[in-house]
This record gives C-alpha cells, structure tokens and sequence, in this order.
C-alpha cells in the first residue's frame, strides 16, 4: 500500500534546508546486501545514521563499497566507533567528524558513537550514530552520554538516531525523549515498528532531532515507491527509519 509523499530535500532561497535522514541497522551487511541497497537509495537520504557496520577484516573496504552501492558516501565512524557508521550525501558540507568509544564494560561489546558535524545551506548541524547496550542501566547512562555529546558538539541543531535496544517505555528512551523530540512520536509517517524485520513488533530505532528542528514525517518507509517487502526483509534483521526534517537558516 502507498503512504503519503515525504519530502524531498531542497536548499530554500533563505538558505533553511529540508534533509533526509535514515537510521540503520544493517548487521554487519551479512545479508542481502543489494537488497539493503536498493532500500537506501529508494529513500534518497542525505545521512544515513547505521548500527552494526563491518568492524573486522577490511571494514572500510566494506563501507566503501555500501556507500558506492547507495551513492553516498563515507562521514566518519565504522570500526573506529565499535559499529556506529555516518554516510552522507554530497549535498552535506563536512566541519568535522569525531569517533567516539564509551566505557567498556567486561564481558560486553565495546560501544561507540560516530559523530559529525556537517552543514545544509546556512543550516549547521550536529549528528550521532549510535547503538546502545543491551543492558538496561548500562543503556541509561550511554543515554545520558550521547546527550553530553550533542551538548558538546556546540551546534544550532542536531540529530541523533540508532538502535536504542529498548521501546519508548525503556529509561534511556524516555531520557532522549524529554530532551530531544521523538520524531516519530512528533509527526508519525509509514510504519512504526522496526524489529524483527519480517514480523516487526517493537519500535526500537529511532530518530531524534533538537528543538528548532521541524519534524515533516517519521517512520518505517514500508510503501515507499522503490521500497519493496521483501528487500526489507531480506536486507538486514531491522527495519529502516526514515525521517524528513526541516533545518532553519
């Protein structure tokens, strides 16, 4: 079934822009991954937020080839950020990127955020790709972490988004939630939930924008012209979320 249009990027004449931004998590690009490819370019995102990028043998080789296959290209993070990738389209000016590891936890997978600050026209915003822990209270302060890390990056606006390993009833959730806007809980857009990908029941990917930032539409693009269900299901274990923003001059 169609959904309603999103909109498309555009740079307006005040120099405000309207960005697409996609969260991601592709495990490790283990499955289809032309499948994958055909869902990114079919949502035409200028950042794409991914979780679970290749973190071993030739890693940047494999996200070279993911962004070639999209027709982006590589912002920062990977290996360097234990998973958490940035892709961008040209349209993005790039100030600077930052890889980020959080503490470690024994006995648990290293943590990381991948960071950038980039800007669209006169618009300059911040961004985080991250993927949080499975453990509830180790989740909570990787929460809080990534919101010091927004406040640090001293920008008008910015945009987090991941796999938060948790629903909107979760803490770390809810600790995004109160400060930054849920954009799909703002201006809901396709479909809500997002894992498993071929029977979805929790909304556990997300995006998130600073105040300021003007929600046009979030969701899982099931409907999208381009987007098909059984590259979605055959792309990865999680399913996409895109969102269209609007970032005044």
């Amino acid at each position: 079934m169609a959904i309603p249009d999103l909109p498309n990027s555009r740079t307006d004449a005040d120099g405000s822009a309207v960005i697409r931004v996609l969260s991601y998590n592709v495990r490790s690009l283990r499955d289809d991954e032309d499948a994958l490819a055909r869902v990114i370019r079919a949502c035409a995102p200028d950042l794409v937020f991914v979780q679970e990028a290749p973190r071993f043998f030739r890693w940047r080789k494999h996200a070279a080839r993911l962004a070639a296959k999209t027709d982006l290209v590589v912002l920062g993070g990977g290996a360097t950020a234990a998973g958490p990738l940035l892709l961008c389209s040209l349209r993005a000016f790039v100030e600077r990127t930052e890889d980020v590891l959080l503490p470690l936890t024994p006995g648990t997978h290293r943590r990381g955020f991948a960071t950038a600050v980039v800007r669209f026209g006169a618009a300059r915003v911040g961004v985080v790709s991250a993927h949080l822990s499975l453990r509830r209270e180790e989740r909570r302060a990787q929460a809080g972490l990534l919101l010091d890390r927004l406040r640090e990056l001293d920008v008008p606006y910015a945009v987090a988004a991941g796999d938060l390993n948790e629903g909107p009833e979760g803490s770390a959730f809810g600790l995004l939630a109160a400060e930054l806007q849920d954009c799909r809980a703002v201006r809901p857009w396709g479909a809500e939930a997002t894992f498993p990908a071929g029977r979805p029941e929790r909304r556990i990917d997300a995006v998130f924008a600073s105040k300021g930032v003007e929600v046009l539409g979030c969701g899982v693009p099931v409907g999208l012209p381009g987007v098909s269900a059984a590259d979605l299901a055959g792309a990865t274990d999680h399913l996409p979320v895109l969102a269209a923003l609007r970032l005044p001059a």
